[in-house]
């Protein structure tokens, strides 16, 4: 599975997620604008939705011969 580029993909999208995640929970943390926490874990839902996509055309691709 890791001599895929797919995999990598998924790999980079699943580290932005937890780096969008850090960055939101920091700014929870030090109690700065509660709008700004908000729209950074907006963009978190965001980034999730696109790593569970990419993840899914992964297995639909692998699941359909595809390497």
């Amino acid at each position: 599975m890791a001599n895929n580029s797919f995999f990598y993909v998924i790999i980079v999208v699943c580290l932005i997620v937890a780096g969008v995640l850090a960055w939101g929970l920091s700014t929870f943390q030090a109690g700065g604008d509660g709008k700004k926490s908000n729209k950074i874990m907006q963009l978190r839902i965001a980034a999730q939705f696109l790593a569970v996509i990419v993840i899914v055309g992964f297995a639909y691709f692998r699941s359909q011969g595809g390497n």
